[in-house]
């Protein structure tokens, strides 16, 4: 069991109910969407359920939990892992199969400094398979269902939409600091110091720490600004002044990177056009997959970004960069040890002190926990994933016209390049996440379908 008072477990047991009956009244689409984003926004962060074999149960797999019974049980819907071809197959046996060979290549037991690392079993090994199978099947369903333009077009205006409602709990904890899950849930999940910043607060609300809600606001906030390209209203509310208040709530989450993400999908959707949209979509994204790769031969510019930093963010955040980016140093040192398949889990991809045995490291970024678990193959099994949508988005870009949709998929990839490149200092990957990426690469894919229908 994690932590959490009696209404915690609640509402977390409760999730598959409330998600049944949002399918039984909602389209699978529509509903889809509310047991996914609603369980990041509302669902404890810390509360679990441990059961044997099966991952903890808490805020992102009991989501995913409930749209798989929606799908399959109240939608008759199957939800289809392996009918892809191509890469996509390949990449979907890969990121399963990869827990059973890391496990398999991590039976013996690692001890530093007296700190006893266990060895893997077939136990861990089915259980990393199970975790794995979890943190995908939203990206799945977003690929199999959200394949039409206005299943596009919901994606957005729902995010808006939970956006809005979401403004609300924000804007009281900006006055009244981060203290919701704690009055609600009984506990505070995280360090309550890192939430104090420039004379205020961030808030948290339910989601875990601020610059989780930064980056949903980040999102909402581009999914607005593509509304407005397209001139589509929320309700009664003009999409122009629903992105001014977003930006609004944007600068008070205090977190410069989402502001940056924020500010540079603005830009590109309202100013720049498709062809250099796609283009920085698709820069973005073979950055964040050359990352590991430029770290380990030393060419990416790591101190001229802390400089830059520094000049622009202030020395407090640029020391904050310099401090990830040395751990990320000493974890890649450590994860090249066992370079393709990585250390597996029970804390052995990080980095102990010899005498003592005190853990040294700090594992920040999606990429670096990624990399020490699975490997450098893990890593780009997972991000090639995440970048396959953005890469046939621009190919399918080039066979539609109309330029509302050429909007929205241009601003989907660019949506998907920002997940990308917060994986590097951060690991934010919800399974709301995965939704929006794998409905990019259904989109991309129905309009390369029905084209290719069309010239048969």
């Amino acid at each position: 069991m994690g932590r959490g008072n009696i209404f915690a477990y609640a509402v977390l047991l409760l999730w598959p109910v409330i998600a049944i009956k949002v399918y039984q009244r909602k389209s699978i689409q529509e509903a889809t969407l509310w047991v996914l984003f609603g369980g990041f926004m509302v669902l404890p962060a810390g509360t679990t359920i441990d059961l044997p074999l099966v991952p903890p149960l808490g805020k992102h797999s009991m989501p995913v939990l409930a749209a798989i019974i929606g799908c399959w049980f109240v939608k008759s819907k199957a939800i289809h892992y392996f009918r892809a071809k191509g890469l996509l197959k390949i990449l979907a046996i890969s990121v399963l199969a990869l827990p059973l060979i890391t496990a398999r290549l991590n039976t013996d037991i690692v001890i530093i400094g007296g700190h006893v690392l266990p060895a893997l079993t077939l136990h861990d090994a089915l259980s990393a398979v199970i975790n794995k199978l979890f943190l995908i099947t939203p990206f799945f369903i977003g690929m199999q269902f959200y394949r039409r333009n206005e299943d596009q077009r919901l994606i957005f205006k729902m995010l808006v939409v939970a956006g809005l409602y979401y403004s609300i709990p924000i804007l009281y904890e900006i006055r009244m600091s981060p203290q919701l899950h704690t009055i609600f849930y009984g506990y505070f999940p995280h360090s309550f110091a890192q939430q104090v910043r420039d004379g205020g607060y961030r808030p948290v609300v339910f989601m875990g720490h601020g610059l989780w809600v930064a980056f949903f606001v980040a999102s909402v906030f581009t999914a607005a600004t593509a509304l407005w390209k397209i001139n589509e209203r929320i309700n009664q509310f003009h999409p122009r002044n629903i992105c001014y208040f977003l930006l609004v709530i944007l600068i008070l989450c205090k977190s410069m990177a989402s502001l940056m993400y924020g500010v540079f999908t603005f830009v590109m959707i309202r100013k720049i056009s498709y062809k250099m949209q796609f283009r920085a979509a698709t820069l973005l994204a073979c950055l964040a997959l050359l990352y590991p790769t430029l770290s380990i031969i030393k060419v990416f510019p790591h101190q001229q970004v802390a400089e830059l930093a520094s000049t622009y963010m202030g020395e407090e955040r640029a020391q904050s960069l310099v401090y990830r980016f040395d751990n990320e140093q000493i974890l890649l040192e450590h994860g090249r040890e066992r370079f393709f398949f990585g250390w597996g889990g029970w804390g052995r991809n990080r980095v102990y002190d010899e005498e003592t045995g005190k853990d040294l490291s700090v594992t920040d970024g999606r990429w670096i926990i990624v990399f020490g678990i699975y490997g450098w193959l893990g890593f780009i099994v997972e991000f090639s994933m995440m970048a396959l949508g953005i890469f046939r988005a621009k190919y399918a870009a080039q066979l539609i016209t109309d330029k509302k949709e050429k909007t929205l998929l241009a601003a989907h990839s660019l949506l998907v390049s920002i997940i990308m490149i917060d994986q590097l200092p951060n690991a934010s990957l919800a399974p709301w996440l995965w939704l929006i990426i794998g409905g990019l690469l259904g989109r991309s894919e129905a309009i390369i379908a029905e084209k290719r229908t069309n010239k048969t």
